[in-house]
């Protein structure tokens, strides 16, 4: 599904607003969304980090997926520094699937790489080996007759 994030800011009124526009038909983009807010809010959560002005931005209505919610923010703060009124942003899942899927290969690559290495290593000392005290401290409430052991039925 392709999705197009209009964002909008109006100094007069004090107020951003962010319009969420997805393709519900073939190549047409169809609101579905729109969030009205208070300028000075998200001018104070822009100098935050960006967890809190992503925070900011999500709503019940609108809560944009991790990827599309970072791209936000960084469209919002850069409007804000900006003398342009708008910006409008444009995603498509199939591209965020395969960045993802791209980034979870990788990933795995370098994890399996250093798992492998870490098989590798002689990481135990000689010392841990020699512990001769261990097997005779075993108390077990298992006894073997000494005649008993090994003899099988014949019979059979």
């Amino acid at each position: 599904m392709k999705q197009k994030y209009q964002i909008t800011r109006d100094d007069e009124k004090q107020v951003l607003t962010i319009r969420e526009y997805a393709e519900l038909d073939k190549n047409i983009l169809s609101p579905i969304c729109e969030e009205n807010y208070p300028m000075e809010a998200i001018r104070k959560a822009s100098r935050e980090k960006k967890e809190v002005l992503i925070a900011a931005l999500r709503t019940k209505n609108m809560y944009p997926p991790g990827v599309y919610a970072e791209r936000i923010a960084h469209g919002v703060t850069g409007l804000l520094r900006s003398e342009d009124p708008s910006v409008e942003l444009f995603f498509d899942d199939i591209e965020l699937l395969a960045a993802e899927e791209e980034k979870m290969e990788k990933r795995l690559e370098e994890e399996a790489d250093q798992d492998l290495d870490e098989l590798l290593e002689d990481d135990y000392q000689q010392d841990d080996l020699e512990d001769k005290t261990g097997l005779k401290q075993l108390n077990s409430s298992l006894k073997i007759a000494d005649g008993e052991y090994g003899d099988a039925d014949e019979e059979t």
